[in-house]
């Protein structure tokens, strides 16, 4: 037999401290890892240096090519021998200063880690100055010399990444690395509007942007389509100034590319302000889409770490909870307008619709009305003219206040509504209206009620709980015993929503009350989809989500059905509610509750121009 031999351990490799060189190129991978992230990183520097003119020209995608030029502040000859050494930097005065980060670049390892891994030449001249170069070629330094060029900083990049080709090789097609390197440089328009900026791509201007203020740079960069859906987001407070534009919910994107923010003028993807976003968005957009908005957010500079990331485009604010809630009200109480300023219509060419009435300053954030008081101005009010009592009306439990107009009456009334007046009912489901500037305009009713009953429900909640209608004889449901156990486990919440609810053995519900807003549903398809919804959550969600979530189930379950006949009067009044109403520019499920056709659409689509 065999003995069996030792297995022998490898030797113990010896710790050794890397070349410069190589320390450098490994630099880069971080810093440098396309094209995009090396303008990035150069433009920037000409921000911090005060430039009020950036240009940027691209050639193969920026792997052939890369030179951008400014006129800021420029480089004297010693600090431009300094500025491709590794953590050498202009912009951390003292070392305290590292927790109070106020520009953008600091490390001090951009140009260094390009120069190690591409041909890095770098021109510059202070005001009052000379001009001088240096030269970077796969880590090897030169010598300083004179030159010529004008006050400023000329910095070009050729043949990136040749010192490193197994990175070049996972580049993409030139046209795709100039996409993602003109991306770059919008973004820090957008956060820089004081700035002119300029990008040409083989040899044509792919983007010419001149200084402007916020507002009118947004305009630039997202286009008028984004524009004419925004609306302004504000908030003020001690330590914490947000504004920006955001689009209404009828204007949503598939991905989230259209989200732009800024924090103390630093383009950023952060997770928690992207999340304050779908938060604020969650229950008026289609599950699937996303929010475009460009935000501005300043804060003091020790509040946020900006060195958390080595490209520095996520942050961590040092009260996060309490800046994610401030950019979560300010997005609500922005979007919280009626349905007469949502439409923006898919397939239709948009145009401008009419001013909606002012959000009333005792609006709470959310669209919730304060206590006392019934959804932006009063569902039950603006429901009020009706007179027979139509399906709405007997849904609702409306009495009839006044007699409807006659016809010839409202021919001669001036309409100054922005939904206008109804004209008809189509296929018993779409009510078409004649806006007061000749636009028509279609309503489906179901999703509009959806909207206004949610909004109602959700007022009843802040006021303390939704007001229950006992039913004359308890309803008995039967479900599936994980359905019916789900429920039961939430069934003091789902007391607050004016359902009252309680086990009768086995599988079975005992229905006692419903919300007095429903009329009188059958309550099985309601716990079903009730106990579907719980189900999705899961676990982890909070109790403000279980209730959210909640009232969209009921607010659909309560509604005027598609193919029930409305009268005159009852689409008019639909229309004055959700006017005064907040997010009915979509349901409970982020579908558009409202599509609007103007004159310039017609006109186009019959050929007339």
């Amino acid at each position: 037999m065999d003995s069996v031999r030792p297995v022998e351990s490898p030797p113990r490799p010896a710790i050794r401290r890397l070349p410069e060189t190589t320390a450098n190129r490994i630099a880069a991978g971080e810093v440098v890892e396309r094209p995009a992230a090396a303008v990035k990183e150069i433009v920037e520097n000409a921000l911090d240096a005060g430039a009020t003119r950036v240009s940027v020209v691209l050639d193969g995608g920026g792997m052939d090519r890369i030179l951008v030029e400014d006129d800021g502040c420029g480089m004297d000859a010693a600090d431009l021998a300094l500025a491709i050494e590794r953590h050498a930097t202009s912009k951390l005065p003292e070392e305290a200063t590292l927790f109070r980060i106020a520009t953008l670049g600091f490390r001090g390892e951009a140009l260094p880690s390009i120069g190690a891994v591409a041909r890095l030449a770098i021109t510059s001249r202070p005001a009052g100055g000379s001009a001088h170069r240096i030269a970077v070629e796969g880590g090897r330094v030169a010598e300083v010399t004179p030159a010529a060029g004008p006050p400023g900083t000329r910095v070009e990049v050729r043949d990136l990444f040749f010192a490193t080709p197994a990175r070049r090789k996972f580049l993409r097609h030139p046209r795709t690395e100039a996409e993602h390197a003109i991306e770059a440089v919008r973004r820090l328009a957008l956060a820089w509007p004081g700035v002119a900026f300029r990008v040409e791509s083989e040899g044509r201007e792919a983007l010419a942007l001149a200084a402007a203020d916020w507002e009118g740079r947004i305009r630039q960069v997202l286009g008028p389509g984004f524009a004419a859906a925004a609306v302004p987001v504000e908030a003020v407070g001690a330590a914490l100034d947000l504004r920006g534009l955001a689009a209404l919910p009828s204007y949503t994107r598939p991905t989230t590319a259209a989200q732009h923010l800024v924090v103390n003028n630093r383009p950023v993807r952060d997770p928690l302000l992207r999340v304050a976003l779908r938060v604020a968005f969650r229950d008026v957009i289609e599950a699937g889409r996303h929010p475009a908005a460009a935000l501005f957010l300043t804060v003091p500079p020790e509040s946020v770490d900006v060195n958390v990331h080595p490209m520095k485009t996520e942050l961590r604010f040092r009260e996060g909870e309490a800046v994610r809630g401030a950019v979560i009200s300010a997005l609500r109480r922005a979007i919280a307008v009626g349905g007469g300023a949502a439409v923006a219509v898919a397939g239709w060419s948009p145009g401008p619709a009419p001013a909606p009435p002012p959000p009333r300053p005792d609006a709470l954030p959310g669209g919730a009305a304060p206590s006392g008081g019934s959804p932006a101005g009063g569902f039950a009010e603006a429901m009020a003219p009706l007179q027979a009592p139509g399906p709405m009306q007997r849904a609702l439990g409306l009495v009839p206040a006044a007699p409807p107009r006659s016809a010839a009456q409202a021919e001669r009334a001036p309409d100054h509504h922005p939904l206008g007046r109804a004209l008809a009912q189509i296929l018993e489901t779409y009510v078409l209206a004649e806006a007061p500037d000749g636009a028509l305009v279609l309503v489906d009713q179901h999703a509009a009620h959806e909207r206004l009953t949610h909004e109602a429900l959700s007022a009843q909640l802040v006021e303390g709980g939704v007001r229950a209608q006992p039913l004359l004889l308890p309803a008995v449901v039967d479900l599936p015993a994980r359905d019916a156990a789900r429920l039961l486990e939430h069934a003091p919440a789902l007391a607050r929503l004016g359902l009252e609810i309680e086990g009768f053995g086995g599988a079975a519900v005992l229905v006692r009350a419903l919300p007095a807003l429903l009329g009188t549903p059958d309550p099985a398809p309601l716990l079903a989809d009730l106990a579907e919804e719980l189900a999705e959550l899961g676990e982890a969600a909070s109790l403000q989500q279980r209730l959210d979530a909640a009232v969209a189930r009921l607010a659909c379950h309560g509604s005027v059905r598609a193919g029930r006949r409305l009268l005159p009067a009852e689409m008019d009044a639909l229309l004055r509610a959700m006017e005064a109403t907040p997010r009915a520019a979509t349901c409970s499920h982020g579908r558009p509750t409202v599509l609007r056709l103007d004159a310039a659409a017609l006109e186009r689509m019959f050929g007339r121009r």
